[in-house]
């Protein structure tokens, strides 16, 4: 692929956290507008949109809670930087709490935002996300529009960014060890009467 206009918005920290390989995951429980009502990955390579409204430093460990400065109710940058893509390499869906917990250590939340999920549709699972992160050769400064509003995962960008020559975050051996711990993880969850499961997603 070349290039591509589909984007997941995600938090300005995360996309950061991401693109400097501090983690390659991502917890998702979908925004108000999600279509039907729910998350859901229909895309494998994806920018990176980077939002700002929604960050809040409370849900974040420290060393990312210290990165975030927060901002008024709508506001955004007059322009976007869109510096990465990812590949989304696995997707499970997770209800057990403390399969969720076990992941503390690879990702950038706190537990009061892991507990915030598990409560907010507790009839939903949290989407677990693995990406494998890549830097665009040029980052592309991009005019914000209305159409990229709003609280939903998944926007169309108006022109197409090229991903040509873009370099991998994690080496090809960094990437394969982390996503394979939490695979492992994930294939044995911690088990209170060896009754749950997690759902594993092709995408």
């Amino acid at each position: 692929m070349k290039s591509t206009t589909r984007a997941l918005k995600e938090w300005n920290v995360a996309v950061n956290a991401l693109a400097t390989g501090k983690t390659i995951v991502l917890l998702r429980k979908g925004g108000i507008r999600e279509q039907a009502g729910q998350f859901n990955v229909a895309d494998k390579h994806v920018l990176l949109y980077p939002t700002f409204e929604h960050q809040q430093p409370d849900l974040l460990k420290p060393d990312f809670a210290n990165q975030v400065e927060t901002v008024e109710s709508g506001w955004h940058p007059e322009t976007i930087k869109i510096g990465s893509w990812a590949e989304i390499t696995d997707v499970f869906l997770v209800a057990w709490e403390p399969a969720i917990a076990a992941l503390f250590p690879y990702h950038i939340w706190n537990e009061k935002f892991v507990g915030d999920r598990l409560k907010w549709k507790q009839n939903q699972p949290i989407y677990v996300l693995l990406l494998r992160t890549y830097r665009l050769a040029e980052a592309q400064q991009i005019p914000y529009i209305s159409e990229y509003g709003g609280c939903r995962s998944w926007i169309d960008l108006a022109e197409p960014i090229s991903l040509e020559g873009s370099e991998a975050v994690l080496s090809d051996r960094e990437y394969i060890a982390c996503s394979n711990e939490i695979r492992n993880l994930m294939a044995n969850p911690p088990k209170a009467d060896g009754s749950q499961k997690i759902t594993t997603l092709t995408v």
